[in-house]
């Protein structure tokens, strides 16, 4: 065999064991919806006891969505007496400082806070500030929104309600939904992600290992377990993950309530989904990078487990569809010698639907999303968005070795707001 015929085996093992992975967790994902939709006490709403709570809101530069999102905040369905928020106002150098303070003047009585930071303690990143937020927090639970994000009322009571039912959770997280989806073929594909990504990776797993991974927004957390941690890892771009990672050290858990739903605005142009999804890519490096080693230690099933799909992901999937597109060009433009490759377009053709499988199977959880547009978007998506989604794993791990070997501070990029 040439060395083309064991780059084909080495794709083809890949790339179908992480395919069979991801139907595994779809399926997985659509008996915990159906689990959900069947539970009886989604009929109960009111509380036996209502612990406070303390909201953050890290906010740089959001004059364009900062107002919609307090607004939203300050009326959510829950006891007004037990809840805070706290909008942490990071170096903002636009009208963010002035917009806060004019709702603040509104509601008079309300448990709004505002802080504001200097160059000197703050504009060092999200994590930063929802240390600054947390320690300055007076609430038993801590709960995160980002600042575009608009939840619906009951998101917070059922957080709570969720957490409550076990002492061993240190974290329950929401669901996030696009308010911007029809703006444009981009969001729409968004949209698409973020649905499939919530049923099968957090539903999916929740249902199969009792595993989630804690999101940038739309969370509760026990304000002792995060005093515990030592708050969140400055140096960590991908807070969410890393924190998650360190719950599951200590012996805790996260789960997954997807009743508790927020709305958040999406990048509408390639050139902002491009930085945002290039940071998302660098920090999970750097959390699958700090937490390789632990793999060989007795630890947590939830951390192998999480190890070990970051790496195929990041590494052997990547690689995989770099080689095998790179195959399949050279394939059409010239004549390579793949001995065993008489079933290569139908092995890639069952690829394909299995993946269009998969992707459909989530968007039927979704009300009204599982529609005709929605499903041809899915076949068309394979061969954009995806492929987008490879040149931005790639160049996440380029900037992240890059300022490995040059010594560089990591610095934030903060989403472009519209």
């Amino acid at each position: 065999m040439s060395i083309f015929d064991y780059l084909f085996i080495y794709c083809l093992i890949s790339i179908w064991l992480l395919l069979l992975i991801n139907i595994i967790l779809s399926l997985s994902g659509y008996r915990y919806y159906i689990k959900n939709i069947n539970n009886k006490d989604n009929e109960n709403y009111n509380l036996k006891e209502y612990p406070s709570i303390s909201i953050l809101v890290p906010a740089h530069n959001e004059e364009k969505v900062i107002e919609r999102t307090v607004r939203s905040l300050l009326v959510l369905d829950y006891p007004k007496e037990k809840f805070e928020v706290i909008v942490i106002n990071d170096n903002s150098s636009d009208n963010t400082e002035k917009i806060l303070k004019n709702i603040k003047s509104q509601y008079k009585e309300s448990s709004l806070k505002i802080i504001t930071t200097t160059k000197e303690n703050g504009g060092k990143g999200k994590s930063n500030a929802l240390n600054i937020g947390y320690k300055n927090s007076k609430g038993e639970y801590i709960v995160v929104y980002d600042a575009d994000n608009t939840p619906e009322k009951k998101a917070l009571y059922y957080l709570m309600r969720k957490i409550l039912k076990d002492e061993k959770l240190a974290a329950v997280i929401g669901k996030f939904r696009t308010r911007n989806k029809k703006k444009n073929i981009l969001t729409k594909f968004i949209n698409i992600e973020t649905l499939s990504f919530q049923w099968m990776c957090q539903a999916g797993r929740c249902q199969l290992l009792n595993l989630c991974t804690i999101p940038g927004t739309n969370f509760i957390l026990r304000k002792s377990v995060v005093e515990k941690l030592g708050g969140w890892d400055i140096n960590a771009i991908a807070e969410d993950t890393e924190i998650s990672f360190r719950i599951y050290e200590m012996g805790y858990r996260i789960t997954f309530e997807p009743l508790a739903v927020t709305w958040e605005q999406e990048p509408e142009t390639l050139k902002v989904w491009f930085k945002q999804r290039s940071r998302w890519a660098k920090g999970n490096v750097y959390v699958l990078i700090k937490n390789i080693k632990n793999i060989f230690k007795n630890i947590s099933k939830n951390i192998t487990f999480d190890i070990i799909y970051f790496f195929s992901v990041y590494f052997l999937f990547l690689s995989s569809v770099v080689i095998s597109d790179v195959l399949f060009l050279l394939r059409i433009f010239s004549d390579i010698p793949i001995s065993i490759s008489s079933n290569f377009n139908l092995l890639w053709l069952l690829a394909y639907i299995l993946f269009v499988l998969e992707i459909s199977i989530t968007l039927a959880m979704e009300k009204g999303e599982s529609n005709f547009k929605n499903i041809c978007l899915v076949f068309f998506m394979y061969f954009t968005y995806c492929q987008l989604w490879m040149v931005v794993a790639i160049n996440g791990l380029i900037q992240y070795t890059k300022d490995k070997l040059l010594k560089k501070e990591t610095k934030w990029y903060k989403t472009e707001r519209y």
